[in-house]
């Protein structure tokens, strides 16, 4: 089956219907599909089959829309549950997640209970890739089995040495405003090396947690980082911080212009 997410005609010619009869699928809640900012619908593999299942069940069962949507449910219940796996890393990082999810058999209600973030948040997170904070996705990726540097495309082939020129790093797919990460190791390393771009007024809005040691070093600006809610330490251009990733910790930009980091996580468990 395709890799790659299909746009509205493609699916519907690979369920032989036309798009305006996925529309109004669409409007009889029986398929959701993911939506880019710009609102354009793509289907990814399993919403593909979904469709085909959907015309299936129609054309051959002759079932009205709430017959389909209980046989929906009860074929999605009898699938076993795959754990882990996240999808290539060409898909959008709102697709990866909702593909997870779906894998683990969990609803959206199900994942914004457990990691605390909003149930709107989430649903337009993965219809959009957008409007999630460092905290929220972190928190999502490990209640899901992974890590925001997987679903952020980090598992590339592995070398003994690499070099990455200047300007030429991989950035992480934006997901809140004000927060670019940019990947300076290629793959997946013991060591986690980022360079964070913050704009003003930028955050981690929240704080975070989980198993490794991490260090910051500031190339310019100036970032505020509190440790275990109640711990406070400003960092200027030049200053270097170390601290243990399970210690509760959030981050701002404190600075009027723009604050660069290098940061190094270790083992890779961000």
């Amino acid at each position: 089956m395709q890799k790659n997410p299909l746009k509205i005609a493609e699916a519907a010619r690979s369920a032989g219907v036309s798009p305006s009869t996925l529309r109004l699928w669409e409007q009889q809640g029986l398929v959701e599909p993911i939506r880019t900012p710009s609102g354009q619908r793509l289907y990814d593999p399993e919403l593909v089959e979904r469709l085909q299942t959907i015309a299936w069940m129609r054309s051959e069962k002759g079932l009205n829309p709430a017959a389909i949507k209980e046989g929906l449910k009860d074929e999605q219940e009898s699938r076993p549950a795959v754990q882990g796996h996240v999808a290539g890393d060409d898909m959008p990082i709102g697709m990866k997640v909702r593909s997870l999810r779906r894998q683990a058999r969990q609803t959206l209600e199900t994942v914004a209970r457990a990691t605390g973030t909003s149930l709107s948040q989430l649903s337009t997170f993965e219809r959009t890739s957008q409007g999630i904070s460092i905290t929220a996705l972190h928190d999502v990726a490990k209640h899901l089995g992974t890590t925001v540097a997987d679903l952020s495309g980090q598992q590339g082939q592995e070398e003994s040495a690499s070099l990455v020129r200047s300007g030429e790093w991989a950035t992480w797919p934006t997901t809140s405003s004000g927060v670019t990460i940019h990947a300076l190791v290629p793959g997946r390393r013991q060591m986690e090396c980022h360079r964070f771009d913050l704009a003003p007024g930028a955050s981690s809005e929240g704080s975070y947690r989980h198993e490794g040691e991490e260090f910051i070093f500031v190339l310019a600006g100036k970032l505020q980082v509190v440790l275990d809610g109640d711990q406070f330490f400003e960092l200027r251009t030049g200053d270097s911080f170390y601290f243990e990733s399970n210690r509760p910790h959030s981050w701002r930009n404190l600075s009027d212009s723009q604050t660069t980091l290098i940061w190094i996580n270790t083992p890779a468990t961000f």
